[in-house]
């Protein structure tokens, strides 16, 4: 866990706030589900995560799981990500107040948000945060799909979509 500044400290607080209300507005949550919600400890994960958007953590303490933090990735507090890091909050809320596997209750739960585009945001998330790390594109000459990557494929890997041989290409010239 990487512990927010001042300014994420708020804008985190304001998420849960506006997300612990929508929750509240669902009608299906008990009033200890909402306390806790409302109270566990929210943190961030490190910058350089690509593949996580948000994690629950928790401890053992004699035997029993005891609720630690919920993190959020830090890119999620800026402003074009807001409504996705909602989702996200959700997500996790879920998971602290004791729905820890994503079985089928879990997603149904989960589908209750209302804001559906924004559920659908995190294959776009995750392609932004390879992209920033990546220094490689590993590329397909058949099709033109593109592959972040922080290390060259030395043209040992295939495309997922059509099987052709993947091309190392640096990015360093298209970012300048």
């Amino acid at each position: 866990m990487v512990r927010p500044n001042a300014s994420q400290s708020v804008r985190l607080e304001l998420l849960r706030d506006d997300v612990v209300e929508e929750m509240k507005g669902l009608g299906i949550f008990p009033l200890e589900s909402l306390t806790i919600a409302s109270t566990v400890t929210l943190g961030l994960l490190r910058k350089s995560s690509t593949q996580r958007h948000g994690v629950t953590r928790w401890t053992r303490k004699h035997g029993a799981l005891v609720l630690e933090t919920v993190d959020l990735h830090p890119v999620l507090l800026e402003q074009h990500w807001s409504r996705y890091a909602a989702f996200v909050l959700y997500h996790e809320l879920l998971h602290a107040v004791g729905n820890r596997s994503h079985d089928r209750d879990f997603r149904a739960m989960e589908s209750l948000w209302p804001d559906i585009d924004a559920s659908k945001q995190g294959s776009e998330f995750t392609n932004k945060m390879r992209l920033e790390r990546a220094s490689w594109l590993w590329v397909c000459v058949q099709c033109e799909m593109e592959y972040p990557r922080q290390r060259p494929s030395g043209g040992k890997y295939q495309c997922r979509k059509c099987r052709c041989r993947l091309v190392d290409r640096p990015i360093k010239d298209m970012k300048s």
